[in-house]
């Protein structure tokens, strides 16, 4: 029972927080479980994924550091962030809810963490020090999946609503949480210690960007009485 409350709790934590900061105009609770559920159902055609790219790759083939690399960008980060930006847009792209930016940053969120949540049940109960590994993702791993889902939804809500700039910015959905993901599982893959001493700092880095990027679109919400600007570029 406390494993799986370790499992749960960190998930639903953040969670309620970013449903906290999306203050002017709540989402659909219905959607958000959609969403959370998406999450979760990406996690078999992930791992299939996962299989085929190794298969592809081999990186036990390469170098300790080259495997790492390849591992770390080509498979884990290209191969999740890209089911997540798929379930993601397939969720709101067109949906009426999806009306402001800041929205794009919970829904990536909860389809994040629903990924999150499977993945973390897997390891805590695969790992006979379950206690550990939890206490250890609930600090690390989990907030990075909310932090990749932030990025994410970040751009997506900015090229939802600015039409020139919709290209670049629905790259940047993609491009960003793969590229943090794949700095964040590097590091840890590495097993070099100059290496390994970036993981804090990357971390701190990933929280400050996060939380900035949450304060940007919060206080450019249409829905804020505070904003003089709260019409959105045709």
């Amino acid at each position: 029972m406390s494993l799986l409350i370790l499992s749960f709790a960190p998930v639903l934590i953040i969670l309620l927080y970013v449903y906290y900061r999306d203050k002017y105009e709540k989402e659909p609770l219905s959607l958000l479980i959609k969403g959370l559920l998406a999450g979760m159902l990406i996690v078999l055609p992930i791992a299939s994924a996962e299989e085929v790219a190794t298969l592809i790759i081999n990186p036990e083939g390469l170098g300790n550091i080259s495997s790492a690399f390849f591992t770390a960008f080509f498979i884990a980060a290209l191969i999740e962030e890209g089911f997540k930006y798929l379930a993601v847009y397939l969720l709101i792209w067109k949906n009426k809810e999806f009306n402001e930016r800041f929205d794009g940053i919970v829904y990536a969120v909860f389809v994040s963490l629903g990924f999150a949540l499977i993945e973390n049940i897997m390891y805590i109960f695969s790992n006979e020090n379950g206690v550990a590994v939890g206490v250890t993702r609930a600090l690390t791993a989990v907030p990075a999946h909310a932090i990749f889902g932030i990025l994410m939804g970040y751009h997506l809500g900015l090229a939802r609503f600015d039409i020139k700039g919709r290209t670049k910015h629905l790259i940047n959905a993609f491009f960003y949480p793969f590229l943090f993901h794949g700095l964040y599982d590097f590091v840890l893959m590495s097993g070099l210690q100059l290496i390994l001493l970036m993981f804090i700092p990357l971390l701190g880095y990933m929280y400050y960007r996060a939380n900035k990027r949450m304060k940007t679109l919060s206080d450019m919400s249409v829905f804020n009485p505070d904003n003089q600007n709260n019409v959105y570029p045709s």
